[in-house]
């Protein structure tokens, strides 16, 4: 399994490069009056970080919310009984 995870990185890693590599002409990012040139390559970096924290923040509100409906219902059980 191991061995299966790291090929699997090792070819996420190689169609990145290849990515980045064959995309080096400027993008730019417009929101409102703010405006951001970069390589693609660079904004679809930055989008794919930002996606993965703000993934990481939701699991971690999901998680803390059904710890406190469990330990709601653990307590709620053990004062009836």
């Amino acid at each position: 399994m191991r061995i299966l995870c790291f090929l699997f990185l090792a070819l996420f890693i190689a169609v990145v490069a290849a990515v980045a590599y064959y995309n080096q002409e400027p993008a730019t990012i417009r929101l409102a009056e703010w405006r951001f040139t970069s390589t693609l390559a660079v904004i679809v970096g930055a989008a794919y970080v930002l996606g993965m924290l703000s993934g990481w923040t939701l699991l971690r509100m999901l998680r803390r919310s059904a710890r406190s409906v469990a330990g709601t219902l653990e307590h709620r059980h053990l004062a009836r009984g």
